[in-house]
């Protein structure tokens, strides 16, 4: 299988660590220069990229808040200047906030909806004119966007099950001109955001048919197939990598 990503430029969105840190490495290792952008975490975002020089790629850490639309243009657009063009988009960037409907604030619901939906659709807008024949949308959900299993999660559920119409409507929009657009749901996975020794960990662990969490490089493995001439003929699908969670 064809994994090969010499020669190709990537931007993964929210990289500093966790899923986003293990794509951004993993694009690298199979050959890709890759940016990565942050929104805090300058050291941890600048180690990664210092990560990926020590690969013999080229690494950049942007800092650019999902949030804001003008920050993630702009990350798209110093991504170009810096790599000469674009192939590889993935958007990663994403948050978790919970609770009960009637007690959410409107800026937990606000900050939900900017970062995990208008971010994507923002990135992804200002990616499109940079992708040529062969190019690549890949977009981060949730095993939660299509089966809520748990309750208190239905606003960001929401926000991840809105990437399933976003992901096949583009891929119609783009497939004629060679460009495939894919949406990977991971399941309970070891990282900052979920850990697999964490409070609540022990109640999801139940419902995975393998029993136990995935980890980060489950996630950048499935994204870097798609990502490379192997993935060429898989466009406008969901892939669960959840364990059999929702079996």
């Amino acid at each position: 299988m064809n994994n090969d990503l010499s020669g190709k430029r990537a931007l993964v969105t929210g990289a500093s660590r966790g899923l986003g840190k293990a794509i951004a490495l993993s694009l690298a290792r199979a050959g890709a220069d890759v940016a990565i952008t942050y929104e805090k975490s300058a050291d941890k975002a600048q180690a990664v990229a210092d990560d990926i020089s020590r690969l013999g790629r080229n690494g950049v850490a942007i800092q650019a808040d999902s949030a804001s639309a003008a920050a993630i243009r702009a990350a798209v657009t110093q991504t170009v200047a810096q790599f000469g063009g674009l192939d590889i988009l993935v958007n990663n960037a994403g948050i978790a906030r919970g609770g009960p409907l009637e007690s959410m604030s409107l800026e937990d619901i606000d900050a939900l909806i900017n970062v995990n939906i208008r971010g994507v659709v923002i990135a992804t807008q200002a990616a499109i004119p940079h992708l040529g024949e062969g190019g690549r949308i890949i977009n981060i959900g949730s095993c939660l966007a299509n089966r809520v299993a748990l309750p208190g999660i239905a606003v960001y559920s929401m926000t991840k099950s809105a990437l399933n119409s976003l992901t096949r409507g583009l891929a119609r929009d783009l497939g004629p001109r060679g460009i495939t657009v894919n949406l990977v749901h991971p399941g309970p996975t070891d990282s900052d955001m979920n850990p697999a020794d964490g409070e609540g960990a022990d109640v999801q662990r139940q419902g995975i048919a393998l029993g136990h969490y995935g980890e980060a490089e489950d996630i950048a493995g499935i994204v870097t197939f798609l990502a490379s001439p192997a993935g060429k003929h898989i466009t406008g699908t969901g892939i669960d990598v959840d364990g059999g969670l929702n079996a």
